[in-house]
């Protein structure tokens, strides 16, 4: 039992060491927090390991909560859901341990930001170990809570602080639909126990809520659909689906191995591990199939499209993990979980590969994030050309890289699962071709072609490899990139995972069959990187003249459809205008008014009395008298 306490309990220790005494580390702290968290990516292969062969890992920590017949304890259950995603998150916070070593040498806040990242990976363990939606929740908050805090690491820039406050406003948005949801799941079972509340459902497929009631309504919706897109508005939220999706790309304010960690590898996977470890909930209700699987469909989609055009490397990089994150969505919505944690397992190291890779590319040009002065770097960074070609390749869905496997999957799974499956095959399917563009373009025009860096005179110095402890993680998440898929299917990772889910199964009722479906998923990626080399490949005029015949749909794309536009003048600009009318008419106007005039009365009748206070004894005498001379005659004329 010790070492499985021990896989949470690690990170956590890291994070009060340096935490607590990083003003006397001075630069030291990545000694505490480095081994820790590989000791736990350790015990969490070992974890893995033993569910191969073994039974799931359950067992009480101590009851956390007790109250008549409430009751929520501190679990651990591991089981082949919670292994296999324990070793890609551990194993990827190891790697970005240590990449952190080289990349924030030189910062002032860096035993700083070794702490907050272990106590990232301490609530993403929890999170995922729990056996109980409010033990969830407590790990869901953490991650929430770090990423703000991460994002604002560099808190003097003021887009660091706008980023980190617009990400934890509409996670908070999405986590108050998760705190509904899991405020009527106990209403309606009684538990928030994952087994209670399974074993629980059949007895209330066909119980109602009357959620318009207060209107007097007669409309009714399934009690269980209700719980599972309350739910769902958490996983929005949280694994930055539209319409709470905004936050993800303006996160990458924050330093670039937090981009690898939380907004690529982990924390934006919450939701979609949320999803797949609530699958007999969301199983038993048909309509919340639907939402997910086209909110998915759609965020796949449009993200794609607005990296076409975007120039800053990590945001084109960040506009990918959220279509990505699309497809696994997708994935669930048709109720292909095992696709889906598939793909998010095999995404967890090449998109982490991609963004280190992107690190590494920005440490090297001193900052410099817009990849048109960029240009060459592939004979100054032979060592991050080649890894982040794979994992683009692995991004592609080019076989035999990781991607190939898992994304290609779920469009083959979606495709299988019927006719509303067959639309959303198709939506992936043009998403995989744009997938390829937009990833290949960012190849082509940060490592091939012209040097557009090397007149500026912004950078100082001519590009150069980073050092080997940011490098060796890009070589092992190259690995990762290569073989994890390969990997996955040769051990068949989605039998593995569906003993942790329930899972409907898919039949072949197409006449097409998977292996066909999957090659015309590599037909696309082969497109999409055709067309970018012949835009992008060679010196070409090509994109200017397309982005001014095409001018609608190109600003559409560069201003990103919008949505920050359309949630300013829908919510920000109404908010402030009422808020300054608030403020104006109703605090100013009538409230510090009647506050005012009650003061002034006050005053006024002060200062009334205190005329009568002249310090003189024959005016004090006098006003005796006469009240003496009153109070009698009040007597004699009441007599």
């Amino acid at each position: 039992m010790l070492p499985i306490v021990l896989i949470p309990l690690l990170p956590l220790i890291g994070f009060l060491i340096v935490g607590l005494f990083w003003p006397y580390f001075k630069g030291k702290g990545h000694w505490v927090t480095v081994p820790l968290v590989a000791l736990s990516a350790v015990l969490s292969i070992r974890a893995f390991m033993d569910t191969l062969n073994g039974p799931p890992i359950h067992f009480v920590l101590y009851n956390w909560i007790h109250s008549g017949h409430f009751s929520v304890p501190i679990s651990i259950m591991i089981d082949h859901l919670t292994a296999a995603m324990l070793v890609m998150v551990t194993v990827v916070s190891t790697l970005v341990h240590l990449y952190t070593v080289g990349y924030m040498k030189e910062d002032s806040g860096y035993d700083r930001f070794f702490s907050y990242i272990s106590l990232f990976t301490f609530a993403m363990i929890v999170l995922l170990i729990s056996d109980n939606l409010l033990e969830l929740f407590f790990g869901w908050e953490g991650v929430g809570f770090c990423s703000y805090i991460l994002i604002v690491h560099w808190y003097e820039r003021r887009p660091s602080w706008m980023a980190a406050n617009k990400a934890f406003i509409m996670n908070r948005i999405g986590d108050f639909g998760f705190l509904l949801g899991i405020f009527l799941t106990y209403n309606v079972f009684g538990t928030l126990d994952y087994e209670g509340i399974f074993q629980a459902i059949p007895s209330h497929l066909h119980d109602t809520i009357f959620p318009f009631s207060v209107f007097h309504s007669t409309e009714s919706a399934s009690v269980l659909t209700v719980i599972a897109l309350l739910l769902f508005v958490g996983a929005v939220g949280k694994s930055a689906q539209i319409p709470l999706h905004p936050w993800l790309p303006d996160a990458m304010e924050g330093p670039t191995p937090i981009s690898a960690l939380i907004h690529a590898a982990t924390m934006v996977t919450a939701g979609i591990f949320m999803i797949a470890r609530l699958s007999p909930i969301y199983n038993a209700s048909p309509t919340a199939l639907m939402v997910v699987g086209w909110t998915g469909a759609i965020t796949a989609f449009v993200a794609a499209t607005i990296a076409l055009t975007q120039r800053d490397i990590k945001k084109i990089v960040a506009y990918s993990t959220m279509s990505q994150l699309g497809y696994m969505v997708m994935a669930c919505g048709v109720g292909a979980y095992g696709a889906g944690i598939f793909h998010l397992l095999t995404h967890g190291f090449f998109k982490a590969l991609l963004f280190l890779a992107a690190g590494s590319v920005i440490h090297s040009l001193n900052g410099e994030q817009d990849i048109f002065r960029m240009g060459g770097l592939s004979k100054y960074m032979k060592l991050t050309f080649v890894t982040m070609l794979l994992g683009s390749l692995a991004l592609s869905g080019i076989p035999p890289f990781a991607g190939y496997f898992s994304k290609d999957l779920i469009l083959s799974d979606a495709f299988q699962s019927g006719p509303r499956g067959q639309i959303f095959w198709a939506i992936g399917l043009i998403t995989a071709v744009l997938t390829a563009f937009y990833t290949f373009r960012l190849i082509f025009m940060v490592f091939t072609g012209k040097e557009n860096f090397s007149n500026d005179g912004h950078h100082g110095h001519a590009p150069h490899e980073s050092p080997l402890v940011m490098t060796i993680p890009l070589v092992i998440l190259s690995f990762g990139a290569v073989f994890a898929g390969w990997l996955g299917d040769r051990f068949d990772i989605v039998g593995y995972l569906s003993q942790s889910m329930t899972v409907p199964h898919l039949m072949e009722t197409s006449g097409i069959s998977d292996g066909t479906l999957k090659m015309i998923s590599v037909l696309a990626g082969v497109l999409g990187i055709s067309v970018a080399f012949f835009l992008y490949g060679r010196p070409s005029g090509v994109p200017l003249a397309l982005s001014k015949s095409f001018r609608p749909l190109f600003n559409l794309s560069r201003n990103k459809w919008y949505f920050d536009e359309i949630y300013d003048a829908v919510f920000t600009r109404p908010a402030i205008f009422l808020s300054h009318i608030l403020w104006k008419e109703v605090d100013k106007g009538v409230i510090d008014m009647i506050v005012n005039n009650i003061a002034s009365s006050c005053q006024s009748a002060g200062a009334s009395l205190r005329r009568l206070q002249t310090g003189q004894l024959q005016n004090y005498a006098l006003v005796m008298a006469l009240g003496l001379f009153g109070m009698v005659s009040i007597f004699i004329f009441m007599k």
